[in-house]
């Protein structure tokens, strides 16, 4: 779980995962929303999908990323058991 609230302590990774809710994108696609470098977007995704976060797969020269809400699931159950 520690690689989750790493993942998710990221402003921008948290940015990656709300863009991820309109649906899959590659990781192209997901660089052009932001103002960093291919392989600073690159790392924050392999941090997402090290998290589970995120699932990825490769289609020829592009890896399309989707949001993994399993994970996000189990998150907010384990979260609301602390809810009095």
């Amino acid at each position: 779980m520690n690689a989750l609230f790493k993942a998710l302590n990221d402003p921008t990774r948290r940015a990656i995962l709300e863009a991820l809710r309109a649906g899959p994108r590659t990781a192209g696609e997901i660089a052009e929303q932001f103002q960093f470098s291919k392989p600073t977007i690159s790392h924050h995704l392999d941090l997402l999908r090290q998290a589970d976060l995120v699932t990825s797969s490769k289609q020829g020269l592009f890896v399309t990323y989707t949001l993994n809400t399993t994970v996000l699931d189990e998150l907010l159950g384990w979260l609301l058991q602390f809810k009095p």
